[in-house]
């Protein structure tokens, strides 16, 4: 089953210097119909005007990934990091026990624009840790590149939940497909473009809710950018 969510269907706030769509229920947007989609809790879509950004602010016990598309997002934690990060490197944060962090538009002139992510850990009470790599955009070109799973491989951030992260570029005639255990869940968000997901068009900001499906196939993209989760159900 395929299960389409309109970009237009999100939550969306707009807080002057900062213009952020909701996937799922946050803050002051809820919505007891999308709370989440298995141990996936929260996609916002983030964009941060220069000289802004959010203050130093405490998270537990949840998997947070910042996944940048433009400008670039400056980083300051409990822990000791100080990073920016830039378009097409991944970042994970492990709240764990507790952390508190900052993030502010790093990028002079224009919006930082990004996907915060949070997936809840499958164990809690952790010590924070924190991770970022940089996956080139060749290595998501026509495929789907894994960026952050439980288990994952030399380019990609560890997550410490039953979960797994791809990210693709798609355009023209290229295609992929993945192979989907029935029993759990799947999400798929449409970062940019349009693409077929299982024969199905999204556009960009749609999103696609699966479950007791086997096969997810992508194709038929223009100028798109798209991340698939694996999900526990």
């Amino acid at each position: 089953m395929i299960r389409i969510r309109k970009s237009n269907d999100r939550g969306y706030a707009d807080h002057g210097w900062l213009k952020s769509f909701h996937s799922f229920s946050f803050a002051h947007y809820h919505d007891p119909a999308h709370m989440g989609w298995g141990n996936l809790r929260v996609i916002n879509e983030d964009r941060i005007a220069p000289g802004t950004g959010f203050g130093t602010h405490g998270h537990r016990d949840m998997e947070i990934i910042s996944y940048v598309l433009a400008g670039n997002l400056a980083h300051q934690d409990s822990m000791g990091n100080v990073k920016g990060i830039p378009p097409g490197d991944v970042q994970r944060m492990s709240a764990g026990s507790g952390v508190t962090h900052s993030e502010f538009n790093h990028a002079e002139g224009q919006p930082t624009h990004f996907l915060q992510i949070w997936i809840e850990p499958n164990v809690t009470g952790l010590a924070p840790s924190y991770e970022q790599k940089t996956v080139p955009a060749a290595e998501k070109r026509g495929r789907l590149r894994l960026v952050a799973a439980g288990q994952p491989d030399a380019g990609a951030v560890k997550i410490h939940a039953d979960a797994a992260l791809y990210a693709g570029l798609f355009d023209g005639a290229e295609a992929a497909t993945l192979k989907l255990d029935p029993a759990r869940k799947a999400y798929v968000h449409l970062v940019r473009g349009e693409l077929g997901v299982n024969g199905l068009l999204l556009s960009g900001g749609d999103a696609a809710l699966i479950e007791a499906e086997d096969t997810l196939r992508l194709a038929g993209g223009k100028d798109a950018e798209v991340l698939v989760f694996d999900l526990a159900a």
